[in-house]
């Protein structure tokens, strides 16, 4: 069980440090289709292309593991 803890959080570490530098050329978050509705007193922001888009990805990578 511990052996299974390090290694997701070094993926995830990778994944932060990845997502950190990856910014500035893939603009996740800020994809055509998520939605932004700003008012007076109120912004609302759900990133939801991006969030499939993520969903995809992660299923891909997780059907590579599973094999």
């Amino acid at each position: 069980m511990a052996r299974t803890l390090i290694i997701i959080g070094v993926i995830l570490v990778a994944i932060g440090i990845i997502w950190h530098f990856a910014a500035r050329f893939l603009p996740l978050g800020k994809l055509p289709g998520d939605l932004f509705i700003k008012s007076e007193n109120m912004t609302f922001y759900f990133p939801i292309v991006t969030c499939i888009i993520l969903s995809i990805v992660l299923s891909v990578i997780l059907s590579f593991f599973r094999r």
